[in-house]
């Protein structure tokens, strides 16, 4: 904001009749470019409190909301194609990311420097396009609230793959901490009413296959010049998974465009799901950032256990899938060995430094 200043100009003889404050030219101040233009930057009239728990409420909605549509739609709707509808969350992905950066600016758009770098990002594609088609895919076979319980395991099998592939180890303590995790989910899965073993197979790969992805992005990407801020990774990696996925997709699953094309002719709803279920999964990622950049990595990493078991309830209470005692004992027991795996995986940090 440039403050309003005052120009005197040079009284000449025949002005000597005016007053000083004749000479006195007001200059307004200058306007802010927000003004100029006419925008204003969300969240420029709310508190950064409320913007937060805004941002947080949002970010639950949509990972909750990304998890309900895709039950419905793989296990009583009856769209039974989830590499297909993997495909359009990436193609959503790609698309809105594209705009979030080039036209809305999010982050700075950054680009892939070298065929070292891309293919590196290829090779993180895939291993996404495996985990997140296996984690559609078990949701046609078990429930959302198993899926949950079955994904709060990621952080043992992330210890799994940083000591085979890395040879890090960690401490006891966080050794220990990962068993609380595993007996509950043997608890959970003993006791699971619509216990599915092809689901149980496939959930499990999604998992691991989070935890790979997350163990060897910090291999490949160590380099500062080729490290991309999240929403710049998305922007690469959609495009690359959409390609990747559309050759399974009509080999496994046929002409689903058609099938789809046809069924909106009877049934209009259809479009309105899948074009809804690829928004919400974009932003699912979109919330990830602001969730990040609003807080912090470890506020995103303790809603992560608080979303599992909040989706859970939804799930049970939206579908009516039946629990049992056993089974709700066995997640609580993972997701407190979460938060030990957490605790003790921080101290351990600490005490390294």
């Amino acid at each position: 904001m440039v403050e309003a200043q005052k120009w005197t100009r040079r009284m000449s003889n025949l002005d000597t009749a005016a007053t000083a404050d004749d000479h006195v030219l007001d200059i307004p101040t200058t306007p802010t470019a927000e003004v100029r233009n006419g925008i204003y930057t969300f969240g420029s009239h709310l508190t950064p409190n409320l913007l937060t728990a805004l941002i947080i409420a949002s970010w639950f909605m949509s990972n909750t909301g990304v998890l309900l549509l895709n039950k419905y739609l793989l296990s009583f709707y009856g769209y039974r194609y989830p590499i297909f509808l993997t495909m359009l969350h990436m193609l959503s992905c790609a698309s809105y990311s594209y705009i979030a950066i080039n036209f809305l600016e999010i982050v700075p758009k950054q680009h892939i420097l070298s065929k070292k770098q891309f293919f590196k990002i290829f090779a993180l594609c895939a291993i996404f396009c495996f985990s997140v088609v296996c984690g559609n895919t078990s949701l046609r076979y078990i429930p959302v609230s198993f899926n949950q319980a079955i994904g709060a395991t990621t952080p043992f099998f992330t210890a799994i793959f940083a000591f085979i592939i890395t040879c890090k180890k960690e401490s006891v303590k966080v050794y220990f901490a990962l068993l609380p995790v595993v007996f509950g989910i043997v608890l959970a899965t003993n006791s699971e009413p619509l216990f599915n073993l092809f689901g149980f197979l496939v959930c499990i790969g999604s998992t691991a296959g989070r935890a790979l992805k997350s163990v060897v992005q910090g291999i490949l990407l160590t380099d500062e010049a080729e490290k991309l801020h999240s929403m710049n990774l998305l922007l690469y990696i959609a495009p690359m998974a959409a390609l990747i996925l559309l050759p399974f997709s009509l080999y496994n699953e046929g002409n689903v465009a058609r099938i789809t094309l046809e069924k909106a002719r009877t049934d209009s709803f259809i479009i309105l799901l899948l074009i809804g279920n690829a928004t919400v999964a974009y932003l699912v990622n979109l919330t990830n950032f602001l969730v990040t950049k609003h807080t912090s990595a470890l506020t995103l990493q303790v809603l992560g256990n608080a979303k599992a078991a909040l989706a859970a309830f939804v799930s049970v209470m939206v579908f009516r899938n039946p629990v049992t005692m056993t089974g709700v004992t066995g997640f609580a027991v993972t997701i407190m060995g979460i938060v030990l795996y957490s605790e003790a995986k921080k101290r351990s940090k600490i005490t390294t430094y």
